[in-house]
């Protein structure tokens, strides 16, 4: 079951000739972070592996939104005054999410500290941050709450919010898929402080303060997904043409025609076109009725796209033109949006999300074994391998 071999032999070929190559220019990360993580990066035991350290951050993460999602299923615990939400699950949200970040920042460096720095290693941190990304997301709608009327945002600002995350996500290795060097995005950093300083405002002031204008009537979530989508139009995705450009001038790019640049594209922008027109054209108004599972689904089968790609990049092979994913994913909106589902689109939105997950999860581990067998090291522990 655990023996699925999903990296090809050309692509394990591929990954003996990689080299890790980022440039890190954001001044939050540089000058206050990175100091930061060299302190803690100190007290952590030489004989730990660095993909433990990573995946401890992942679990992290996984606890708190099941945590959250405890609490707060629809999204509806923190439009009210007080919030259902007890105080020390903000506090323990913020404290796991600075852990994670943490744990994702020091990973790297413990690595080269102790010499263990793989292809294995990056990409199961990759993997891993492909699918926190949307779990970070789902995590914070719960501290602003849906729309009820007076306060909160509707269901569909939060697909558009987290379409445009996992967009700039996608953009980043995109961008490497192309030039072979990783530009780290200055957004990650500032959202992880932005997160935990909203669970500790949170958890101290209480969800009111998010419930009342912030700045000109606007209230924090709005101008938060002003500045998001600001950030996006205006300085990511301009930055990442920009680097593909500078690199095309010098000719460094990896690929040369423009089919091979843009296939990677494919994948994710027909998944995101599906999944719109499943929101906007459902007869039940499906992301109304289960936001959570439905933002869910889209981050799992955003992170197995994505997947598929960073291991294309590091492998420097050519992805395929149209992920498995997207033929369940066309047939179950095609029946959704033509009324042949009826009152059973839920029950079959939840079966598609449990299939994509176990399918994700199953991919993981598997790919995981293999490259663990194909490199002769071990994913959590720094002892070589005895091959057989």
């Amino acid at each position: 079951m655990w023996r699925r071999r999903y990296v090809s032999g050309r692509q394990l070929d591929g990954f003996r000739h990689y080299k890790y190559s980022a440039v890190d220019t954001n001044p939050l990360s540089v000058y206050v972070m990175q100091p930061i993580w060299n302190k803690i990066i100190k007290i952590v035991p030489l004989w730990i592996a660095p993909n433990l350290l990573t995946f401890s951050g992942f679990i992290m993460i996984l606890v708190n939104y099941f945590l959250i999602s405890f609490y707060d299923w629809d999204y509806t615990a923190s439009g009210t005054s007080p919030g259902r939400v007890p105080t020390w699950v903000w506090l323990f949200s913020a404290f796991t999410t600075f852990c994670a970040y943490a744990l994702d920042s020091i990973d790297g460096k413990h690595a080269r500290r102790t010499q263990s720095s793989s292809p294995l290693g990056e990409l199961f941190d990759h993997g891993l941050d492909s699918w926190a990304t949307s779990i970070f997301v789902l995590s914070f709608f719960s501290v602003c709450s849906r729309d009820n009327g007076k306060t909160g945002v509707s269901v569909y600002t939060m697909y558009m919010y987290l379409s445009i995350v996992l967009f700039n996500f996608m953009c980043s290795h995109w961008e490497k898929y192309n030039t072979g060097v990783l530009f780290l995005p200055w957004g990650y950093d500032l959202s992880q402080v932005v997160l935990i300083t909203a669970y500790l405002l949170t958890g101290i002031v209480g969800v009111e303060v998010w419930q009342k204008p912030f700045l000109f009537g606007y209230y924090i979530t709005d101008v938060l997904v002003i500045l998001l989508i600001g950030f996006s139009l205006l300085l990511s995705f301009p930055q990442t043409l920009y680097n593909i450009h500078r690199a095309h001038l010098r000719k460094t790019l990896k690929n040369d025609s423009l089919y091979e640049g843009l296939l990677p594209l494919v994948s994710p922008l027909l998944l995101f076109m599906l999944l719109t027109v499943w929101v906007v054209l459902s007869p039940g108004n499906i992301l109304a009725k289960q936001p959570r599972l439905f933002l869910w689904m889209v981050g799992v089968t955003f992170s197995n796209v994505i997947c598929k790609v960073i291991i294309c990049q590091m492998s420097s092979t050519q992805p395929e033109l149209l992920h498995w994913f997207l033929f369940p994913l066309a047939l179950v909106v095609y029946a959704a949006i033509s009324g042949l589902l009826g009152r059973a689109e839920e029950a079959v939105l939840g079966a598609f999300t449990a299939l994509v997950t176990a399918a994700h999860v199953h991919y993981g581990i598997c790919v995981g074994r293999q490259l663990s067998e194909h490199f002769n090291i071990y994913i959590f522990s720094l002892k070589k391998r005895v091959r057989e």
